[in-house]
């Protein structure tokens, strides 16, 4: 059995050879390999499959819940750490096409590779067998994270918690500044977060998004010096 029909076996789906590799190529392999296509389209079509189908989960799993609660469970169990989770249960890293650079860096238990991959894979998923086939995988591999009290309260949407309070306290518009280092394929990204005139706290990480929400994580403790961390 090749290594990614083992790949296929766990996660218990078929995926078409040239539709999985292309899932599972990482830009930094890309760029070394003359530009080939890289897994991004596959992991932005992923990305809103995935949310669709956890938020009608979650709507009808729990009826009870408001709106915002439901939001915040959301953002939970599709962050970054959930997915890297799931992807390191199914030991993703290894089938994945890195650049040696990566390769040097244990770019195959990143937790920015890992979640972006799973969203490709679940884009891959969905272009082979359409929505009822990558939704059924979803919820199999995903929901489960809901259980993991640690993981929810890990995984708060800080970028949320501030745009919510900052709105109610009337404290100003949020922005983000983000500023980028390094080689295109293995990035390193700073966030600071503005509310009004007010600079507040900066943070780091691979992506964007990574380093926003550390940044509004940051910023929340120091609006907060005296209070624990909510969670979920």
């Amino acid at each position: 059995m090749s290594s990614e029909e083992e790949l296929l076996k766990r996660l218990g789906v078929t995926i078409d050879p040239e539709t999985l590799r292309l899932a599972l190529t990482h830009r930094s392999y890309a760029y070394e390999n003359g530009g080939i296509p890289t897994n991004e389209r596959l992991e932005f079509l992923g990305d809103s499959i995935l949310g669709f189908s956890i938020a009608e989960y979650l709507y009808d799993e729990l009826p009870h819940l408001p709106e915002g609660d439901l939001a915040k469970r959301r953002a939970a169990v599709v962050s970054t750490r959930a997915l890297a989770t799931v992807g390191r249960q199914l030991a993703l890293g290894q089938h994945i096409y890195l650049g040696r650079g990566e390769k040097q860096s244990n770019g195959e238990n990143k937790s920015s590779i890992l979640a972006d991959t799973m969203e490709a894979i679940f884009g891959a998923v969905y272009l082979n067998h359409g929505m009822d086939i990558a939704k059924e995988l979803i919820l199999r591999l995903v929901t489960p994270m809901l259980e993991d009290g640690e993981l929810l309260g890990a995984a708060t949407d800080w970028k949320t918690v501030i745009q919510e309070e900052a709105a109610g306290g009337k404290l100003g518009d949020v922005l983000y500044e983000v500023t980028g280092t390094g080689p295109d394929h293995a990035r390193s990204y700073t966030a600071t977060l503005w509310i009004g005139e007010r600079e507040l706290g900066q943070g780091q990480g691979p992506s964007k998004k990574e380093a926003e929400q550390e940044a509004a994580r940051a910023s929340w403790k120091l609006m907060h010096p005296n209070q624990t961390l909510p969670q979920l």
